[in-house]
């Protein structure tokens, strides 16, 4: 009786040790699966690998530093060029909130030649508040490009 209870205990343990391994492998196989591009990033058909690729998407030329700590009461700037034809618009987000201008935050914009763009956003005085991530998404009619910027602030002792 015993070894009944023993052989059937080991049949149930082998079995779920099986089953665990089989759970593993079909979730392995999803994920290669589910993946969207090809390993050579070319697409199926030409005309999207034509839209995709195209040579004049929105791209982000200059961007500023990804991490920034500013003084608080000082002032913070950002800076981001882009380039594409047709030229590319910049908008600017805060915490993946579109930002615009107000009392105390600017938004400059320069257009460079044909095909590019220039802008900068100035914070002054800057404020516990002003901390957060910011992001520069240039886009015209092809692509879209972003730069993300993570700023948070010090205090100075003077």
């Amino acid at each position: 009786m015993l070894m009944k209870i023993a052989i059937i205990g080991t049949l149930l343990f082998l079995a779920s040790v099986c089953e665990a391994r089989r759970s593993r492998t079909r979730s392995r196989t999803k994920s290669k699966v589910q993946i969207g591009l090809p390993i050579t990033g070319k697409y199926r058909d030409p005309e999207s690998d034509q839209y995709y690729n195209n040579n004049d998407g929105a791209k982000i030329l200059l961007a500023s530093h990804f991490d920034l700590e500013y003084v608080l009461g000082h002032k913070i700037a950002f800076l981001c060029t882009a380039k594409g034809s047709p030229r590319p618009h910049i908008t600017w987000f805060k915490d993946g909130t579109e930002i615009f201008a107000h009392h105390y935050l600017h938004i400059h914009e320069w257009l460079i030649g044909e095909d590019r763009v220039k802008s900068k956003i100035e914070i002054d005085p800057a404020t516990q508040m002003d901390a957060g991530v910011y992001e520069c998404t240039a886009d015209n009619m092809y692509s879209i490009d972003r730069r993300s910027f993570k700023t948070d602030f010090s205090i100075a002792f003077d």
